[in-house]
């Protein structure tokens, strides 16, 4: 059932832009007038840009692509498995997708921020997440997996993104190994997976799965460090890009790959739109740097390498520099 908050929106925004009284929204929903305003109040600090007239009532007047609970779930069928909830910054959704989980969360609770103070990517790297130019959310799971089995919550959140991303734009994507999506030459989106291990079992706990997607150009563009590669949708495709469709289309896609667990039917989707292998790469590990070839994948996710004296390795995890993918 949708919250107080929820059910105002609903209305204000079938409303198609008139006026209505808080007196009658509390009477329609059953709740105190004092619940309405801070319904009201709450909105507003997600960017919702709400008028309150004097004897009038309230007014959405503009829609200016807010990320809502209510947006989300418009977009997935009725019986949809997430419990969303939003909120207009936080330190990293992953944390707090965590944090939630420890405290016994039910999986397929939902995190989305509309803005990210900490946010977070693989190896210890940040995730420059400014407010209302992006999509950042996690969702907490409880798989029956090995912690060794991470990799494919991972590799199964990279085909769902990329998949997102093709349905609401018809703009082909690629996965540079193991977690980045690329559209064109630029990096536009990357997942962090992170959990909690049972050491007796070697059972995942639960995990966390959190992706962020670059939606829109940041006022002041990308910091230095990643400007070269970072991209975002709507800088490579020219037109608007709707935030809540593209959360709900991540989520179903997401969905019906992971109720199929431990089952890895996704594998020559994700090998195929993976368009490091056959190219030259510098693998990194710690201070090392090692110049290979990506021939292959293995059907654990692993990246096969080949080395300049000829002999080869699967790598299970790690950080590759690769060729930018061709334009498509």
């Amino acid at each position: 059932m949708a919250n107080t908050k929820e059910q105002v929106l609903r209305f204000l925004e079938n409303s198609a832009g008139k006026h209505i009284s808080g007196e009658k929204l509390a009477q329609s929903l059953g709740v105190s007038r004092n619940a309405i305003w801070k319904a009201v109040r709450s909105l507003r600090a997600e960017g919702f840009d709400i008028q309150a007239v004097t004897n009038r009532g309230y007014c959405l007047v503009k829609d200016a692509d807010s990320l809502s609970a209510h947006r989300i779930c418009s977009h997935l069928p009725e019986s949809h498995p997430f419990h969303l909830v939003v909120r207009s910054v936080v330190g990293s959704t992953n944390t707090e997708g965590r944090r939630w989980a420890a405290q016994g969360a039910k999986e397929g609770t939902v995190i989305v921020a509309e803005e990210q103070t900490n946010g977070r990517g693989r190896v210890g790297k940040s995730f420059f997440s400014p407010p209302r130019t992006g999509l950042y959310l996690s969702i907490v799971l409880r798989p029956s997996i090995r912690a060794d089995q991470a990799q494919f919550l991972t590799t199964m959140a990279a085909v769902a993104c990329a998949r997102a991303i093709e349905s609401v734009t018809d703009q082909h994507a690629g996965i540079k190994w193991v977690n980045d999506i690329y559209c064109n030459d630029s990096k536009v989106a990357g997942i962090l997976t992170e959990g909690s291990v049972d050491m007796e079992s070697g059972l995942l706990e639960y995990a966390v799965l959190g992706v962020g997607i670059n939606v829109r150009e940041p006022e002041k563009g990308f910091p230095q460090e990643i400007s070269e590669r970072a991209g975002s949708l709507e800088g490579q495709l020219g037109f608007d890009v709707p935030r809540n469709l593209l959360a709900a289309a991540f989520l179903k896609e997401f969905w019906a790959l992971y109720t199929e667990l431990p089952n890895r039917n996704y594998y020559e989707e994700y090998r195929r739109r993976c368009f490091v292998l056959g190219s030259h790469v510098i693998v990194k590990r710690g201070n090392r740097r090692l110049r290979a070839k990506a021939v292959d994948l293995t059907k654990d996710f692993e990246l096969v390498i080949e080395l300049p004296d000829k002999t080869r390795a699967a790598l299970p995890f790690g950080e590759i520099s690769a060729p930018a993918p061709p334009n498509r």
